[in-house]
């Protein structure tokens, strides 16, 4: 793992090649190696991470390891995981037939018997990238075969056979889950969705362009004008949801801090292609930059009662990642925006990775932060 310097906002900031790639060396020990690692290998050859904070396997997490297995050329480690995934939560029948159960035990035994779609992008990215990287094998080794299914299942459910989509074939939203009609702002991947335009099947083809513009035209609406917040769930005009049927959620909070980062890394893969999303990564640097970075709020800048922050060093990480958009910002707004962009690179730079039972989750938005900002989060070789 190399950073590539001309992309590389480190190498801009004045950082050392050198550093930065022993930093990225050292994000990779300590998620599969090193005494804090949450990646373990099985008997049978195979390996899984685990939610360290909630003593669980998830699509999420699994998408995810999956993701930085391409990314630091690890065929090894991406083969165990997915494996695994297709093993034990893969769910062959049912409603929820060609999804993936989104929570399981470490020993593989069912724990859910619903999916989470965040879950399903990440592992039909995760499996294009592997075939470009690496070329396809054969069986659940086919890459690119599998992530056509996966993704033709995810937009096509429900007319061809019994079950719900993930996508809203109408507005090109993904839903938060296959049965509600509102969404998650973090779920939003127009970057991905400009690789599944052109490696999904060719009837799908149009359908993920029209879901990339979709997405970044929800996000301007999703992320407040004056604090760049997001909620962690929305409908799907961007405004909070506030039905509490999975606990309340209208606020900024950990599903939350991915956006800032998505944002950043669709710039870094596509350049700027909305200018109003620059402007809101902008204003949430700004907010934090004078506000304190301990407390929960509203997407408006409210704090939220004594809540604090579960995920302090994701929150930095996915904030610092976004500094890929907030650089292009409008000037006249924010006059102030690459100089705040290098405060929060700084700040990630100076923060260690974190130790203890929730480290799982904060560990890997600080591994796609550094990844992104080394220009070393890349979609083709």
């Amino acid at each position: 793992m190399t950073t590539t310097s001309s992309h590389s906002l480190l190498s801009r900031f004045g950082y050392d090649p050198d550093d930065i790639n022993a930093r990225l060396a050292h994000v990779w020990h300590e998620i599969f190696e090193g005494p804090n690692k949450f990646y373990w290998t099985t008997d049978d050859g195979l390996g899984y991470v685990m939610d360290t904070g909630n003593h669980d396997v998830r699509t999420e997490g699994m998408s995810y390891a999956m993701m930085l297995a391409v990314q630091y050329d690890r065929q090894d480690v991406f083969d165990r995981l997915w494996v695994w995934v297709m093993r034990h939560m893969y769910m062959p029948e049912g409603h929820h037939a060609h999804y993936f159960s989104w929570s399981v035990k470490p020993d593989g035994s069912a724990r859910a018997n619903g999916p989470a779609p965040d879950g399903e992008e990440y592992f039909a990215m995760a499996l294009f990238l592997a075939s470009r990287r690496w070329g396809n094998e054969t069986g659940v080794c086919d890459y690119a075969a599998q992530a056509r299914e996966l993704l033709h299942y995810c937009v096509h459910k429900g007319r061809e056979e019994s079950g719900d989509p993930m996508w809203n074939a109408n507005n090109r939203l993904i839903k938060f889950i296959p049965e509600v009609e509102w969404t998650d702002p973090s779920y939003h991947l127009p970057h991905f969705y400009e690789v599944f335009a052109q490696e999904a099947n060719e009837q799908d083809r149009t359908f993920w362009r029209d879901a990339a513009d979709a997405s970044r035209v929800y996000l301007t609406r999703a992320c407040d004008p004056a604090t760049g917040m997001d909620p962690e769930y929305s409908l799907y005009d961007g405004t909070p949801h506030t039905e509490e049927q999975f606990g309340r959620h209208d606020w900024f909070y950990s599903d939350a801090y991915r956006t800032a980062g998505n944002i950043g890394l669709d710039c870094l893969w596509n350049g700027v292609t909305d200018t109003i999303l620059c402007d809101r990564i902008a204003a949430l640097q700004q907010f934090f930059l004078t506000h304190d970075r301990t407390c929960a709020y509203t997407v408006d800048g409210t704090p939220v009662g004594d809540e604090r922050v579960l995920h302090p060093v994701g929150f930095i990480a996915a904030t610092a990642e976004g500094a890929l958009a907030a650089i292009h910002a409008d000037p006249l707004a924010y006059p102030n925006a690459e100089r705040n962009a290098r405060a929060w690179v700084d700040l990630l730079w100076h923060t260690p990775m974190r130790v203890g039972p929730r480290r799982y989750y904060d560990n890997f938005l600080y591994a796609f932060a550094m990844l992104a900002l080394a220009g070393s989060y890349r979609c083709e070789w």
